[in-house]
């Protein structure tokens, strides 16, 4: 992207699109529009395409949408689905319409099954059933991706879809009803914490800069204190949602927002997609740093089967992953970490006489990968076929400061 390329980010005022927002302004980008709800009613078909009509943005950042925590997903089914939708339609279809020459739909990793393996794998999609109580947004949202990856295949557009895990930082929700998980229990524990310590005007004052179901400072405190216990909030204890065995992780929004941009930057689809006639799961999941055992990596579609034959190709390629929700990732035996997002260059070429998957004297590919944090993992994958890309274990032998 040119620095002085025009960039719409829908929902920059939003905790993924405010980070995304900031992330470019840092980066040079000058050339940002962004409108809010009050401005631009994305479900106003006219009015999307009105505003495409004036503003010809060149890319566009689809971070706008319906969201909430989990009470509200399961309580407010049909809104997070028909907005949803609605908004991903408009502004998809208009992107097509006005030739924007790149496009990133952020989605969310909810999209995957309940009882998905970990961590979870892109390939994971559509294989189980999903979590009942958020399943219409997970719908909204595997439909957003499937109409990127469909523009793709069928109009030559260049749509990519970022899956991110739990996010949390500015511009995050507070309200008990619809926000995520960290907002929600930050709010309920402060609240406790004002109960315990008998301020009545604290909580009077939180209600009226955010009411809960309609309920704000000026009503009565036994109004006040019956809504709160309803949502597990008394001066003796704080009750949260679930049972607490699920563990989660979550994700700094700022370094979302570097994923993003970089993807924009340097990802294009041709690059994640099979030389299949059934191309699927080519969205990018993006989630926190994990640590990998030495040898449980696989590595696939690095280098297409035409390049993966030229020797002397200077390869530089976005490598997917290194996260708990990504594909791949990086760590040596003694469990360094990286953290992504990666840029991965190939080092050296070879054969290989080992047999992997049907491949004989296959070539050999050495790889580095190195964050953003200029740490760098060296390794050796394996084999290269011409009809399936590279197929073995990555085994990581040193890792090291640049």
């Amino acid at each position: 992207m040119n620095k002085d390329a025009k960039i719409y980010v829908a929902g920059h005022r939003g905790l993924v699109g405010s980070a995304i927002w900031n992330n470019l302004r840092r980066k040079g980008y000058t050339n940002l529009v962004g409108r809010t709800h009050q401005e631009l009613d994305l479900l106003d078909a006219v009015a999307v395409r009105e505003f495409f009509d004036k503003e010809e943005p060149q890319y566009v950042f689809l971070a706008a949408a319906y969201v909430g925590g989990i009470v509200a997903n399961n309580r407010f089914r049909a809104d997070f689905i028909y907005r949803n939708l609605g908004i991903q339609q408009n502004i998809i279809g208009e992107s097509y319409r006005h030739r924007v020459s790149k496009l990133m739909f952020l989605g969310s990793t909810c999209i995957y099954p309940r009882d998905a393996r970990q961590p979870m794998r892109e390939e994971e999609l559509l294989t189980a059933p999903l979590e009942y109580t958020n399943e219409p947004y997970a719908i909204a949202k595997i439909a957003g991706l499937k109409m990127c990856e469909s523009f793709n295949l069928q109009y030559g557009t260049n749509y990519i879809a970022v899956m991110p895990t739990n996010l949390y930082g500015p511009n995050d929700n507070f309200d008990l009803e619809r926000s995520h998980v960290l907002p929600a229990m930050i709010r309920k524990i402060y609240l406790a914490d004002r109960l315990l310590r008998h301020d009545e005007e604290a909580v009077r004052t939180d209600l009226s800069i955010r009411p809960v179901e309609g309920i704000d400072g000026s009503a009565s405190f036994d109004d006040i204190l019956s809504l709160l216990k309803r949502y597990g909030i008394t001066a003796d204890k704080v009750s949260l949602w679930g049972t607490g065995r699920p563990m989660r992780e979550f994700l700094w929004s700022e370094e979302m927002a570097d994923a993003c941009v970089y993807i924009m930057e340097h990802v294009d689809f041709d690059d994640l997609r099979d030389e299949t006639n059934e191309v699927r799961n080519c969205h990018i999941n993006i989630g926190r740093c994990l640590r990998i055992p030495h040898g449980a990596l696989r590595l696939r579609r690095y280098v297409s089967p035409r390049d993966s034959r030229d020797p002397q190709l200077p390869y530089q390629h976005w490598h997917r992953g290194g996260n708990l929700h990504s594909r791949f990732g990086f760590a040596d035996s003694k469990e360094h970490r990286l953290r992504g997002p990666y840029r991965v260059r190939l080092l050296q070429t070879g054969r290989h006489d080992a047999q992997t998957d049907g491949c004989k004297q296959a070539p050999c590919l050495r790889l580095e990968a190195s964050d953003r944090h200029n740490h760098r993992c060296t390794n050796v994958s394996g084999l290269v076929s011409p009809e399936i890309g590279i197929c073995v274990p990555a085994f990581i032998y040193r890792t090291k400061s640049k």
